[in-house]
């Protein structure tokens, strides 16, 4: 909740908004499509503008400066990291943390910008991509890896829930009352989350 992130130095603050979050932003719409690696999503133009994207117009602007730290540098060296093919980095290891990473990356900055009117585009993308990967099957109809502890669980309500974002919004494990019901979030997440249920993951992500 909104205690934890005030307590949060800035250099951590930057760590989890930034790199765990891109990680989150990277890792579903990646096994989405059938990849497996990190490094194979950066080398998808689409996934690795979404990142940088998402990175530069909705994260770093709550930001707080970090002393001895230049953010533009920062950012640069998560991308050459994700990139690099020797890390051989499991998508399917990152997505073990969507019920707890989600709201510990991701929700605290979507708080963030909808206080102060900003956008969360991207970062609502991140979150409907999760819904559809929670679903279970891939583009191609294949299984994906789901370790998420609370998978069963999760699996079988976005199963039911299908499109319905509201539905999914509705766990209270992940997301407070206050951010279920913002009809910004609500709408740019249903809208995704349609879009990947009717014109698929490709065409989703392009559009983002």
């Amino acid at each position: 909740g909104a205690q934890m992130t005030g307590d949060v130095l800035p250099y951590e603050k930057m760590k989890l908004r930034l790199l765990n979050a891109s990680h989150q932003a990277l890792c579903y719409i990646g096994m989405l499509l059938g990849y497996q690696l990190v490094h194979e999503t950066m080398e998808d133009p689409d996934i690795r503008r979404l990142v940088e994207k998402m990175m530069d117009d909705e994260v770093t602007p709550i930001l707080s400066e970090v002393p001895g730290v230049d953010l533009t540098e920062y950012k640069k060296t998560l991308i050459e990291r994700f990139a690099n093919p020797a890390i051989r980095d499991q998508l399917s290891r990152i997505g073990i943390y969507g019920s707890s990473g989600i709201p510990k990356f991701v929700l605290p900055t979507v708080e963030e910008q909808l206080k102060r009117g900003g956008p969360i585009k991207l970062l609502s993308f991140t979150v409907a991509s999760w819904f559809r990967y929670l679903n279970g099957l891939d583009e191609s109809g294949k299984d994906m890896p789901m370790l998420d502890p609370m998978a069963p669980t999760l699996r079988e309500r976005a199963k039911a829930a299908g499109k319905d974002a509201r539905q999914l919004l509705s766990m209270r494990e992940v997301f407070s009352e206050e951010l279920a019901n913002a009809p910004d979030l609500l709408k740019q997440i249903s809208d995704t989350l349609n879009s990947f249920y009717e014109e698929g993951a490709r065409a989703t992500l392009v559009k983002s």
